[in-house]
C-alpha cells in the first residue's frame, strides 16, 4: 500500500523518474509532482523497483494516458517496437480474441505484423492454438482499398516472419468465423477451422467489433483489454470494466507475474 502524504519510498521513486526523464523535459518539481498524483506511474515504478510483480490500471481516463506513463517507467519487452490491446470473449461453443481494440489507430502492416505475432504467442499462453484471420470488408482480393492492401501486405510479412502460424486473409468477419463459408468461397485458403484471433485493419473497427459482440453475447465471460509488448505484466482496462473483468484480469497478471519469476516466489 502507497500512502500518497507519506511514504518512505517516496523519494528514490521521484528521484529515480526524475534521473529518467530529466532529458524529456520533467524537472525535479514536476517529478515530485507527478509521482504525488498518478497513480499509474506510482504504479508502474513499484513494478520497476521490484515493489510489486504486476499491476492494473485503467478503469480512470483513457487508455493512452495510462499507457504513457507506463511507456516512460516499464517501457517494452526486448524486441517490441509497438504495443497493443487485446480482448478476448469466451462465447458458447467458442473463444474469439481480437485485436489491437485500444491503442494503435492506423497501424502499418509493419505493426500489424508484430501485434499478430505477439498476440498469438499470448493466446498460446491460455492453451489455445491460434488461428488467425485477418479480417477486411475486402475478401481476398475483392478491394483495392488501401486498407485492404495493408492486410494484404501485414499477411506477406506473417509469411516471412512467422511462416509457423496458422493465419490468412484478408477476409470478411463471418468468413474467418466460418470455415465452411470459407471453403466455399476460397477452398485453397491456408487457415483451418474456425478463426479465434481476429486481426482487425484499425483501431475503429477492432474496438467496434469488441463491443458489439460483447453486448451482443450477453452475459458471457469478457476478458481485457491485456497489454501486449510491455516489459512487465501490466494491464490497462477501461472504464466499463466490471469486477468480474477486474477480477479476470487480476487472475492474468498472477499467472503473468508467476510465470516470469522462479516457483519459489511468492505472488
Amino acid at each position: 500500500v502507497v500512502n500518497t502524504d507519506h511514504d518512505e519510498r517516496y523519494r528514490d521513486f521521484w528521484q529515480t523518474y526524475h534521473k529518467m526523464m530529466a532529458r524529456k523535459g520533467i524537472s525535479e518539481q514536476m517529478a515530485k509532482l507527478e509521482m504525488r498524483r498518478r497513480t499509474t506511474l506510482i504504479g508502474s515504478m513499484m513494478v520497476k523497483k521490484g515493489e510489486a510483480d504486476g499491476m492494473i490500471c485503467g478503469t480512470i481516463s483513457t487508455t493512452h494516458r495510462h499507457l504513457h506513463f507506463i511507456d516512460q517507467v516499464i517501457g517494452k519487452r526486448d524486441g517490441c517496437s509497438v504495443y497493443a490491446a487485446m480482448n478476448a470473449l469466451v462465447l458458447p461453443g467458442r473463444q474469439i480474441f481480437l485485436v489491437d481494440t485500444h491503442v494503435n489507430v492506423d497501424p502499418t502492416p509493419e505493426q500489424l505484423c508484430e501485434i499478430t505475432m505477439m498476440a498469438a504467442e499470448e493466446v498460446r499462453r491460455f492453451g489455445i492454438e491460434p488461428k488467425i484471420a485477418l479480417v477486411s470488408h475486402s475478401n481476398f482480393g475483392t478491394s483495392h482499398a488501401p486498407s485492404a492492401q495493408k492486410m494484404r501486405d501485414t499477411l506477406a510479412l506473417l509469411r516471412e516472419h512467422a511462416p509457423d502460424l496458422q493465419v490468412d486473409g484478408e477476409m470478411h468477419g463471418d468468413v474467418a468465423l466460418d470455415a465452411n463459408l470459407r471453403r466455399e468461397v476460397l477452398p485453397e485458403s491456408t487457415l483451418e477451422g474456425d478463426a479465434n484471433l481476429l486481426v482487425l485493419p484499425n483501431i475503429d473497427s477492432a474496438n467496434i467489433s469488441y463491443n458489439l459482440l460483447k453486448t451482443a453475447a450477453g452475459n458471457n465471460i469478457a476478458i481485457g483489454p491485456m497489454l501486449l509488448g510491455a516489459a512487465k505484466p501490466v494491464h490497462v482496462l477501461t472504464a466499463s470494466a466490471t469486477v468480474r473483468a477486474i477480477v479476470n484480469m487480476t487472475a492474468l497478471v498472477v499467472a503473468d507475474a508467476g510465470a516470469a519469476y522462479p516457483p519459489s516466489r511468492t505472488t
